[in-house]
């Protein structure tokens, strides 16, 4: 008999066939599958040792005969799993909510990374699962079916803005905010730019950074119908005489989805839910950038560190990986950089050495009187270029106000020196002074006594026999 285990007087035998009665196999046979345990093992492997066959055993215990092969052979069952104490405290789980509650659409990632940088032990799944009875789910099905589009190496890339002005201004910031992206279609290599427009400079400086990023061109560059690059005629859309000097610059084909397909370009519009979501909460949450040029860097790091560093769950493989693949495919870049700036001309003023520039008016030399120049600005600068003939003449730093003179000193030197002065040759200038009034004429009253003027002798006319006549 197995010691610590009670078996009926009737089932007791060493080797040889042993008939079981009904009852016991009725009272092994009702065992439920649950109760397989480290006793029943015990009990089956006691039975084997006293000889018991596998039909024995089974009939005995009411295990099938496969079940009790497989346990004499293999072993017994694992032991009970131990089950550790939850990490999600209500601490935790207490300051998941205080972020869901600042932040309604702040993604799990985003949260889990904050939670492990203040010590949480726990894993991803494990705030996932929070966060998702917290909140509950943030999607509902499409109302359509999508499939996914193809594309080779270098084949295209899409671009588009996205407005975040009301970000801007919850911030503090009193600029029109938007971000401009950019996507590589095959690599999934991404750009974003921090600006303040959307027009067509901008859109060009944009693509031409992007361009010069990932060191080519693609073949096709796609975007929505933007009214800054062309205008809709029905089901068609006609790039404008710029934009096409700018694609044929690079050798690229820009092409628009149709109305009403954004789909077409979700490869760039995704990313926008993932910066609106995730990239701009933990800004705000670690400090609201100075300007647009550290919320730009910040973006390069965390794409660096959180994009083209991890694997696409779409290719399974990291978007700087493939993006030193695709680089071998795409177009090489023109030997001179696409000029993105502000040009326009202007002709100065005939008589003040002034040239209007947003109801503000900025001083040149004063001979360019009556002259054509060219005014150029950097795409997001506030200075501004005069440039006559091809020649640098003034820079000035663009003035915030209306119907304001913004005057360089050596212009208002040599303007004052030239309207003061008297010179035959030099141009007509008024004086352009905030001078004090002239002083009254002093009255001498008839304090002063003062000889009449003798006209005879002032005005004398001498003869040429040498007689004076008056």
């Amino acid at each position: 008999m197995g010691v610590g285990v009670f078996w009926p007087a009737s089932t007791t035998r060493l080797g040889g066939s042993s008939s079981v009665s009904s009852d016991q196999a009725r009272h092994g046979l009702e065992e439920p599958l649950s109760m397989m345990t480290q006793e029943n093992y015990v009990k089956i492997k006691d039975l084997h040792a006293q000889g018991w066959t596998i039909k024995e055993i089974a009939e005995e215990t009411g295990w099938h005969r496969t079940t009790v092969s497989d346990w004499l052979k293999n072993g017994p069952p694992p032991q009970r799993r131990v089950s550790e104490p939850s990490v999600m405290t209500d601490d935790w789980r207490g300051r998941i909510e205080l972020l869901l509650e600042k932040w309604p659409r702040l993604q799990a990632v985003s949260i889990h990374n904050r939670l492990v940088a203040d010590g949480f032990e726990g894993s991803y799944p494990t705030v996932v699962r929070a966060v998702r009875d917290i909140r509950g789910p943030r999607f509902r099905a499409a109302e359509s079916v999508s499939v996914p589009i193809h594309t080779d190496p270098g084949e295209e890339a899409q671009f588009d803005f996205c407005d975040l002005s009301s970000w801007a201004r919850r911030v503090g910031w009193n600029i029109p905010l938007v971000v401009f992206g950019m996507i590589l279609s095959w690599s999934r290599w991404r750009m974003w730019w921090f600006t303040t427009s959307e027009d067509r400079q901008h859109t060009f400086e944009g693509m031409a950074r992007f361009f010069d990023q990932v060191g080519g061109v693609p073949a096709v560059c796609r975007t929505d119908r933007m009214g800054a690059l062309g205008r809709s005629q029905g089901r068609r859309f006609e790039l404008h005489p710029p934009t096409v000097g700018f694609a044929a610059h690079h050798g690229i084909k820009i092409t628009s989805c149709q109305a009403g397909d954004a789909k077409r370009k979700g490869k760039v519009e995704r990313p926008f839910r993932s910066l609106q979501e995730t990239f701009l909460p933990e800004v705000e949450a670690d400090g609201v950038p100075a300007g647009l040029d550290e919320l730009n860097r910040r973006a390069v790091v965390w794409l660096a560190d959180r994009v083209h560093g991890v694997e696409s769950r779409t290719t399974g493989e990291t978007p700087i990986d493939r993006l030193a693949v695709e680089r071998d495919f795409l177009g090489g870049l023109p030997r001179v950089r696409f000029d993105t700036d502000y040009v326009e001309t202007r002709r100065v003023h005939n008589i003040l050495p002034f040239v209007s520039i947003d109801a503000n008016r900025y001083s040149v030399p004063p001979a360019a009187l009556g002259h054509t120049v060219e005014i150029r600005r950097r795409v997001d600068s506030d200075r501004v270029e005069i440039r006559l003939a091809g020649r640098l003449i003034a820079t000035h730093r663009l003035n915030a106000g209306r119907r304001v003179d913004v005057w360089d000193p050596e212009h208002r030197a040599a303007a004052e020196a030239l309207a003061l002065g008297w010179d035959t040759d030099r141009p007509d200038l008024r004086v352009i002074a905030n001078d004090q009034p002239p002083v009254e004429r002093l009255d001498l009253g008839g304090d002063y006594d003062v000889d009449d003027i003798d006209l005879a002798d002032r005005y004398a006319i001498t003869g040429d026999n040498g007689e004076v006549s008056a």
